[in-house]
């Protein structure tokens, strides 16, 4: 049975996944000038492969378009994730 669908929470520095109060998954962030950068992606190990990190970058990538700036990817992840050309308008 696939783990319910929990609300991404953003927060200080970067974006959270909870469930039952407590944090499965979570991407950061800081800002360096006009950019975001992304320095890490977790997700808790009995969640993997149930999309939580895809869909935090989801999330980064849809408030980087709202702020009108870009992603530099430290996260080697959200890297792999984004190099598609439908993200060339977030990526550096």
């Amino acid at each position: 049975m696939d783990a319910p669908m929990n609300e991404i929470r953003h927060v200080e520095g970067g974006f959270q996944i909870e469930h039952e109060g407590r944090r499965v998954a979570e991407l950061t962030y800081h800002r360096s000038g006009p950019d975001i950068v992304v320095t890490h992606t977790w997700v808790d190990p009995g969640r993997r492969g149930q999309g939580d990190a895809k869909r935090l970058v989801d999330a980064v990538v849809a408030y980087a378009r709202a702020e009108k700036t870009k992603i530099v990817p430290l996260c080697s992840y959200v890297a792999k994730v984004i190099r598609g050309s439908e993200f060339g308008d977030v990526r550096r």
